[in-house]
């Protein structure tokens, strides 16, 4: 890929390519959820965890943190902040005593709404300007990116040239 220099990109500084403009947007992504989360005193994985639990629970908190691509641990703070909040509740798995499941309270029901709706409004004000086509089709190359960087992280170091 050529810039409009005529620089290759891999020579081009770091705040011109394209995997530090994937990284800056996805960190104006989150802290734009977490902006509108905090208005209910949430931030985005919280609210992820509490939309979550609606949709597949009651579940276990490894579960929670497989989906989230997070430890079991720092999921674990985040499921305690939630139930001092009200939203969660621990209860007692009935198979496995060794394992809690994790519960929506009547609170964290009431949330699920509005959680749903603010992730709507923003869903819709960042597709602004952006055609579903286009989309589709940052959707597949973000995709291939996936896979190679899966790919990437499978391989032993190799030197450089």
């Amino acid at each position: 890929m050529q810039s409009g220099g005529g620089t290759h990109e891999l020579d081009a500084p770091p705040w011109q390519r394209v995997e530090t403009t994937l990284m800056a947007t996805a960190r104006l992504i989150r802290d734009a959820y977490d902006a509108r989360f905090a208005t209910l005193d949430l931030n985005l994985t919280q609210a992820s965890i509490l939309m979550y639990v609606a949709e597949f629970g009651p579940v276990t908190q490894t579960k929670i943190a497989d989906h989230l691509g997070q430890g079991r641990a720092a999921t674990g703070a985040t499921i305690d902040r939630l139930q001092q909040l009200g939203h969660l509740e621990r209860h007692p798995d009935h198979d496995d005593r060794r394992v809690w499941q994790i519960h929506l309270t009547e609170a964290g029901t009431a949330l699920v709404g509005t959680i749903a709706r603010i992730d709507q409004d923003l869903r819709t004000e960042l597709r602004q300007g952006i055609s579903r086509d286009e989309r589709q089709a940052l959707a597949t190359v973000m995709e291939q990116l996936q896979d190679n960087l899966r790919r990437a992280m499978t391989r032993p170091d190799r030197p450089h040239p």
